[in-house]
């Protein structure tokens, strides 16, 4: 007998770890941004009191569906996931043996809970569990288009060069020797080290990014925090590795990969200019650890991610992009068409402006 509840305190939150475990594991399209070690940090870091809202449905005991939600918003209410802006999929879990009774029970759920707000899934990756959600839901709904992905396929990197036109793949592998020549080593943060590693890689991603432009959010102390609860959890379990590369016996980069069945997921990483000034060439070496990472671990795919960045494109990714999954009940459907039109007026402002950029707008 499948049993629904709404969770919004958060002591509770804190003790639903081991079982939220064992449903992470059961959802083969979950990322470690679905864990609850990614979610219960990043709410200790960035959650407002009184707006958790966890939908969950139990069979017994057991776990058989979760979507790690709160509310947000007084003009247009909403219910989005857990995670925020540092999160690069947002999913529901569901029990892949179960999902066909879940899913309905989650829906029916959720549409309770929801009340006169709209449920408004983020960045979800196509094949995911929010997926079977959205097949269940009986009211209004909408699917658009989110952030761009994109995604390589889990080969070494010498294989990848050898997708690359003749003298772009000479210089990958002219890239990989100078590597070598230099004597850059790698190694992995063991978890006793996460905390100290971590250290160096945001230190170094500082460095990096200086007088650059650099993502505010990663050099407050909520989000190292955040990263040094969570990771720390993660690479103990084997959901992320964090790689330290050396360079003449000193750390000049450090890398987070996030690991799950389907993916391995190059979240952040630091470089020391010193590197660049040795003409190393940091994509290839990033790229070279990734791969591994994603062909040790038998995973189809290395993900990089959000972003459309040209150090990306030059290994011919391809472009995966997320969903935005819109649910509303009938009272709340005029909700639902002002996020559509949102994104709708966004999205051609986007076109516009591309399009004056391209015919020399801006030029003196």
């Amino acid at each position: 007998m499948l049993r629904a509840e709404l969770c919004t305190d958060e002591w509770e939150f804190a003790a639903l770890g081991p079982a939220w475990e064992r449903l992470y594991r059961r959802c083969a399209a979950a990322t470690p941004f679905q864990s609850h070690a990614w979610l219960h940090s990043w709410w200790t870091s960035y959650g407002s009191p009184g707006r958790l809202r966890l939908v969950l449905v139990r069979d017994g005991g057991e776990l058989l569906a979760v979507a790690p939600l709160m509310r947000v918003g007084r003009t247009l209410p909403r219910l989005v996931p857990l995670g925020g802006a540092i999160t690069d999929y947002g999913d529901v879990l569901l029990d892949d043996e179960h999902a066909d009774r879940a899913a309905p029970a989650l829906a029916e759920a959720l549409s309770a809970a929801a009340r006169t707000a709209l449920i408004d899934f983020r960045e979800v990756r196509p094949g995911g569990a929010a997926e079977t959600l959205y097949a269940h839901w009986r009211g209004p709904r909408r699917r658009v288009r989110d952030s761009l992905c994109l995604e390589l396929p889990a080969v070494p990197v010498e294989e990848l060069a050898a997708r690359l036109p003749g003298a772009k793949a000479r210089r990958a592998r002219a890239h990989l020797r100078k590597l070598t020549a230099l004597g850059v080593t790698r190694r992995t943060a063991p978890p006793d080290e996460v905390g100290a590693a971590l250290g160096r890689l945001l230190a170094l991603h500082r460095l990096q990014w200086e007088s650059r432009g650099v993502t505010p959010e990663h050099l407050r102390e909520r989000f190292a925090a955040h990263l040094v609860r969570a990771v720390g959890s993660l690479v103990r379990s084997g959901d992320a590795l964090i790689t330290e590369f050396l360079l003449d016996g000193e750390v000049v980069a450090v890398d987070l990969t996030l690991l799950s069945p389907r993916l391995a997921g190059c979240y952040l990483y630091g470089v020391h200019p010193r590197l660049r000034e040795r003409k190393a060439d940091i994509a290839v070496m990033l790229l070279d650890a990734g791969t591994r990472h994603a062909v040790a671990g038998k995973r189809g795919t290395l993900s990089l991610l959000r972003g459309d960045e040209p150090y990306k494109r030059r290994w011919r990714p391809e472009p995966v992009v997320n969903q935005r999954l819109l649910l509303a009940r009938r009272r709340t459907t005029p909700l639902l068409w002002a996020v559509v039109c949102e994104v709708a007026a966004r999205g051609r402002a986007r076109e516009l402006v591309r399009g004056w950029k391209e015919r020399g707008g801006g030029r003196a």
